[in-house]
């Protein structure tokens, strides 16, 4: 190895784990674990056409490792190094202000770490034909006022940033690397950390992390220290899952959880895995008189209830491309609306993308329109199923649990029944489509299906709960006050940090890639700023 000990170890090369690495090597030696490879060369990642490819992709080695919540609700987290800016939609939208400031982060050092991301791996859209109807119907729906191209989160209807570029060429937060210092940054791929190690000898007030254990591809284990400077440190980047799972399998977590799975206890605190949201999100099919040509996000609604309203359209047209999806709502990558949660799997969708050329293609003509919750008050938990880091934990979400979450999808479900009887949309849908139909659709494909009855408040609830799916916006585990201070170090032990969604108890904005990146590069700079002031240069 370049570096026998390191100032810092950043497990988990993702969203946060890169800019925040990069930063710091500026100043400091660092070593970042990533248990996924690169993806560089990988169209499956590189390219907005194979998007659900790689998502619907359940290889071992893949750079998404799906897994399905005790809800049944099928989802996905990455493994690859970039995090979830390789797998996601692309859309780039800021925080609002408010969620700063319930955060405690420096708005100034916010402002500064934005800019920075986005000077690297942000662009503007040139807006699809159907997010273009999207933005005109949501103004004419009363989603209003038309807010232009921001990053900004503002009330209204805006078109936001893109990870993807004008060629649909995805950037993503591995790019950010490069802005480090490479005398001072390494980086190794399929390196799984299995735990943390501690020094907890006798007279030491709190358990110190000095170092992890990690496997490489071949399974062979090696151990990484840190040096003996007291404030390096290790920091967990390893996404609202792997991020509670890891401190768990190290000893850090509910006790009697612990001795179940023989781990020995480090440190005994009843909150890590607790917590866990996932803003819930339902989606209408539009069928439309002409195919429409493939979009992801770019236009959102941002209403004052609390639920943002969405679009995809679409398929891919490489040679990779698997044939007649539908694009980011897919029942590829478990997006199976058509089956109530609990009869969900993997094997579900495997067949259903096996059965689905015998479906008429008129149901793969039309675009989707979405509708997901702000802020999710339902929460749940992660529980450990056995010590293999590898192995997905069970993960809870509990969606829909509280009612006032219900109430905003069905407020959701009708904002997007006004958007339906605009001008723009009547122009794109054959007649007859309106809301009973479109909601009653009943067709073997990956199409929102709902009880006859769908005229009720109580059916639009039922078709909430029976049709909820995933934008991939969890969040929580290891929330501050709880397991992390205001300054992410672990509570109870030192040289332990966690910089990464788990923290969030509100996902940011309506996309939180934006904010991720920009965390990892503020707390780079925050920890650089405090270890040595000026004299830091950023």
């Amino acid at each position: 190895m370049r570096h026998k000990t390191y100032d810092y170890i950043v497990v988990g090369g993702g969203t946060a784990g890169c800019p925040l690495a990069a930063t710091l090597s500026l100043k400091y030696k660092v070593l970042v674990l990533e248990r996924g490879g690169s993806p560089y060369g990988n169209r499956n990642i590189s390219y907005m056409e194979n998007f659900h490819i790689g998502l619907s992709n359940t290889a071992p080695d893949s750079s998404s490792q799906a897994f399905v919540s005790t809800d049944g609700v099928i989802n996905a987290r990455a493994r690859v190094l970039g995090g979830g800016t390789c797998i996601n939609a692309g859309f780039y939208s800021r925080a609002s202000s408010s969620f700063v400031q319930d955060v405690g982060w420096e708005a100034d050092l916010v402002n500064e770490s934005y800019p920075w991301v986005e000077d690297k791996v942000v662009q503007w859209p040139k807006i699809a034909p159907w997010q273009a109807a999207l933005r005109d119907g949501l103004v004419e729906a009363g989603v209003s006022p038309f807010n232009g191209y921001t990053y900004d989160h503002v009330s209204g209807t805006k078109v936001g940033g893109t990870i993807f570029d004008a060629n649909g060429h995805r950037h993503t937060a591995a790019d950010l690397l490069a802005a480090g210092d490479p005398n001072n940054l390494r980086v190794l791929l399929h390196a799984s950390v299995h735990k943390i190690v501690f020094n907890s000898r006798q007279g030491r007030l709190k358990p110190r992390a000095v170092g992890v254990q990690f496997a490489d591809e071949d399974g062979r284990l090696h151990q990484a220290l840190l040096n003996n400077n007291k404030d390096s440190e290790i920091i967990i980047s390893s996404s609202a899952i792997g991020s509670p799972q890891l401190l768990l399998l190290s000893g850090i977590g509910p006790k009697n959880d612990l001795k179940k799975h023989n781990i020995p206890v480090v440190l005994h605190n009843k909150f890590v895995g607790k917590g866990m949201a996932d803003n819930p999100m339902n989606s209408i099919f539009i069928p439309t008189k002409s195919p429409p040509r493939q979009s992801l996000i770019e236009t959102v609604g941002i209403t004052e209830a609390g639920v943002f309203i969405e679009a995809s359209s679409g398929f891919g047209q490489s040679p990779d491309s698997i044939q007649c999806h539908h694009g980011i709502m897919s029942a590829e990558i478990g997006q199976l609306s058509t089956v109530p949660p609990k009869q969900r799997s993997l094997e579900l969708a495997k067949m259903y993308a096996h059965n689905k050329l015998n479906l008429p293609k008129e149901v793969f003509q039309g675009g989707f329109i979405l509708e997901k919750i702000d802020g999710p008050l339902s929460t749940g938990h992660l529980l450990l199923i056995d010590t293999d880091v590898k192995n997905n934990p069970a993960v809870t979400f509990n969606y829909f649990s509280h009612p006032q979450d219900l109430s905003r999808c069905v407020y959701g479900i009708k904002t997007i029944e006004k958007i339906l009887k605009t001008n723009r949309f009547a122009q794109l849908s054959p007649d007859g489509a309106g809301m009973e139909r479109v909601l009653n659709m009943s067709v073997r494909a990956n199409v929102n299906l709902i009880p006859k009855h769908a005229n009720t408040t109580e059916s639009l609830e039922q078709f909430c709960k029976d049709t909820v799916i995933t934008i991939w916006h969890y969040h929580g585990g290891c929330h501050v006050g709880k397991v992390v201070d205001q300054q992410h170090r672990v509570l109870g032990v030192s040289g332990l940090r966690v910089v990464d969604g788990s923290t969030f108890s509100k996902s940011p904005g309506t996309n939180p890639q934006a904010t991720v990146m920009m965390m990892g590069r503020y707390f780079g700079v925050k920890i650089l700023r405090e270890r040595l002031g000026q004299a830091c240069g950023v």
